[in-house]
C-alpha cells in the first residue's frame, strides 16, 4: 500500500528486544508528556498496549511513564525530528526520528541520504496525506473490513498481505475509530498518526533493490522511529 515501509526480514530484526524496547520506551516517554493517565491520553494508552504485547515488564513500563511525565528526575529528554527527501529513483521519503542528541541525528541522516537526496521541509510532504493509521486483525471469520470501516467511521481501508487490515482515519478521529473497531469484529494491533502517499512510485528489478537497500540502512539507525515511503506495493 506504500503507507509505511517495512524492511524485508524486519520481523526477524525486531526479535532483537533491545532495539524494540528502546523504540517502545521512547514512544511511551514522548506520549507521557501529555499526561501519565492512559485513560485521558490516547497516545499513551496505545503505546502501553504495544509495550505489553512485546512483553515489556511492568517495572520498565511504569518507569518510562514516570520519566516522560516528569515524575522521576534524570529522565532523558527526547525530541521529535522529521526529515524529507528522496530515495534513489526519486522515490519520496519521510523519516521521523526520536532523539536525545540532535547533532548526532542530523549528521547520521545526512550521511544516510548521500545515496538519495535530502530535501527541505515541505519538499515531499505535499505528496503524502497526514492521516490516522490503525492496523487491526479480524477477531472472527465473519468480520467484514468494509462494513467495519463504515460503522467505525474510518475514511478508507486496505487489506494487507498478512491478513491484517489498515484502517485510514482523519487524524482527529483516530482514537474514536480504534475504540469502535472491536465492536465490529476487529482487534486493534497498533494505531498512530502517519503519512500515506498520494502517488506511489512503481519500481522493479535492480531499481527496487537499490531503493530497498537505501531504506533498510535508514531503518537501522537507532534514532529513526518511523519511515514512510511513496513506493507502490510496500
Amino acid at each position: 500500500m506504500g503507507a509505511q515501509w517495512k524492511a524485508k526480514g524486519r520481523e526477524a530484526a525486531a526479535s532483537a528486544k533491545g532495539k524494540l524496547f528502546t523504540k517502545l520506551t521512547k514512544e511511551i516517554m514522548i506520549a507521557a508528556r501529555n499526561g501519565a493517565d492512559p485513560d485521558m491520553n490516547p497516545r499513551l494508552r496505545l503505546a502501553i498496549v504495544q509495550a505489553k504485547k512485546a512483553s515489556m515488564t511492568r517495572e520498565t513500563l511504569e518507569r518510562a511513564i514516570k520519566k516522560g511525565s516528569g515524575q522521576l528526575d534524570g529522565g532523558i529528554s527526547y525530541e521529535k525530528l522529521t526529515y524529507e527527501g528522496f530515495a534513489p529513483h526519486q522515490v519520496p521519503v519521510i523519516v521521523e526520528c526520536l532523539t536525545d542528541n540532535v547533532n548526532r541525528t542530523i549528521s547520521n541522516i545526512r550521511g544516510l541520504f548521500r545515496k538519495g537526496q535530502l530535501g527541505a521541509s515541505g519538499s515531499v510532504s505535499w505528496d503524502f496525506e497526514h492521516v490516522g493509521m490503525i492496523e487491526a486483525s479480524p477477531a472472527n471469520k465473519d468480520a467484514d473490513a468494509e462494513m467495519a470501516a463504515i460503522e467505525a467511521g474510518a475514511q478508507d481501508f486496505e487489506i494487507n498481505d498478512d491478513g491484517t487490515t489498515t484502517f485510514i482515519t482523519d487524524i482527529t478521529d483516530l482514537d474514536l475509530v480504534q475504540k469502535a473497531l472491536p465492536e465490529q469484529g476487529f482487534t486493534v494491533e497498533s494505531a498512530k498518526i502517519g503519512y500515506r502517499p498520494k502517488n506511489p512510485v512503481s519500481l522493479s528489478g535492480e531499481a527496487l533493490e537499490e531503493v530497498e537497500a537505501f531504506l533498510a540502512a535508514i531503518d537501522e539507525d537507532d534514532d529513526v522511529h518511523e519511515v514512510y515511503v511513496g513506493l507502490a506495493g510496500e
